[in-house]
């Protein structure tokens, strides 16, 4: 399947932007939305997007909880020989 990339104004985009979303997504049409000639983004079809993974809980099950870190651990250290 060829790729087909269409440039568009930020004005266009504005108006139409919801179709061509639908576009986008139905006929893997590419476009790219231009300011004043000048390319600023690209708008893709989204089925190769993967989700970042969460801040939160992404490390449960992976940090250990200590109550009190003040407390003494009875080791003998080197230093102390």
């Amino acid at each position: 399947m060829k790729k087909v990339v269409k440039q568009i104004s930020a004005g266009e985009f504005k108006q139409t932007c919801l179709a061509l979303m639908d576009k986008v997504a139905s006929q893997h049409i590419e476009y790219i939305v231009t300011k004043r000639g000048v390319p600023v983004v690209r708008v893709v079809p989204a089925e190769k997007y993967e989700q970042p993974s969460p801040i939160f809980g992404s490390l449960a099950n992976h940090v250990t909880y200590i109550e009190d870190l003040t407390k003494p651990t009875r080791e003998k250290w080197d230093a102390e020989e």
